[in-house]
């Protein structure tokens, strides 16, 4: 199993730039950031630093999305970044929940993210892709390689996934919810006729080595808010008891009295009150260290290949320690 950090690009930059050297040295092999453009630094500049102050750390976006750049602006980026340090980005993609809807703009629809992920891709490795229904090609790009990730939770999205991407992201660390979707996403790929074992699974969630429960809940509970952003979304799509979804996803936002995003991935998040403690519990990991490495072993038994650290609480360096001096090694055995 691989190791990804996902951090927040707050100021300053060398802050982040430093966890990820510290990531690094503790044998992730992945740094991911979010990018929503108003919220947090633009991600793309700090990708430029990180790769620059390690040697192998992979970089991207934990996602962008198809509407806050055109799609030959994000491929011309990562295409210069792999230029500059031997390929060594990966393009995760979603909808757009926080920077869309900050800008004041709906998430973008599954089709034209579908349009993006093959563009994006093509563009970046050097080939011809319609963008806005135009031929374009990035004439410089030689030898590039930009692995496409799609982040997704719902039916008709997972099933995009399996189509269209190279890697399937899952922000959610709960292994019945995980299996689940694994299945959907490697069983449209299937129908589309691709290897279902080549897409990369990737799962991503808050992680808090401590023996202090209580207060590693109370550090990771603003996650469950984050989730109930998107699953809300898929409530009103298909309804509280489409049999579309499993209730262990859905049935916790009942009580969701909407969502202030100035608090967006911040400890503390006052929407995040609905939150229970059980979500909190299967939707992270938390407790020692014990229990990080059981847990990461069934999600490993149901097929995930990654799994991203979200490092957005009052242990940063701590967790990222101890996960390099007792958790990665567990999994690399």
């Amino acid at each position: 199993m691989d190791f990804g950090l996902v951090l927040q690009t707050d100021p300053p930059a060398s802050r982040v730039v430093s966890l990820m050297k510290r990531a690094e040295r503790n044998g992730f092999r992945y740094g991911w950031t979010f990018d929503s453009a108003v919220l947090w630094q633009e991600p793309f500049v700090i990708y430029s630093q990180i790769l620059a102050s390690t040697t192998e750390l992979r970089v991207g976006p934990m996602v962008t999305n198809p509407g806050t750049r055109t799609w030959e602006v994000t491929a011309s980026t990562f295409a210069t970044l792999n230029d500059m340090f031997g390929n060594r980005t990966v393009c995760g993609i979603g909808r757009g929940d926080s920077a869309m809807r900050v800008a004041g703009r709906e998430p973008n629809t599954l089709a034209r993210l579908g349009e993006a992920i093959d563009a994006i891709r093509d563009l970046a490795e050097g080939r011809e892709a319609l963008v806005d229904g135009k031929p374009v090609r990035i004439p410089w790009v030689r030898d590039g390689s930009l692995p496409v990730w799609m982040a997704a939770y719902g039916p008709k999205a997972l099933a995009l996934a399996g189509r269209k991407a190279d890697g399937f992201i899952l922000q959610l660390a709960d292994p019945f919810l995980t299996e689940w979707m694994v299945k959907a996403v490697r069983q449209s790929a299937e129908e589309a006729g691709r290897d279902p074992s080549s897409i990369t699974i990737c799962v991503a969630a808050p992680a808090y080595v401590s023996d202090d429960l209580a207060h590693a809940r109370e550090q990771c509970r603003w996650f469950g808010g984050m989730v109930g952003n998107h699953v809300a979304d898929l409530v009103s799509r298909y309804g509280e008891h489409s049999g579309l979804m499993p209730e262990a996803l859905t049935a916790y936002v009942k009580a969701r009295q909407g969502y202030d995003y100035s608090h967006h991935g911040r400890v503390g998040n006052p929407s995040t009150d609905f939150v229970p403690d059980e979500i909190v519990d299967r939707f992270c990991l938390l407790g020692p260290s014990a229990a990080h490495i059981a847990k990461l072993k069934a999600l490993r038994d149901v097929g995930v290949d990654q799994f991203a650290v979200y490092d957005m609480h009052d242990a940063k360096e701590a967790t990222i320690d101890a996960y390099g001096s007792d958790i990665i090694p567990a999994l690399m055995a």
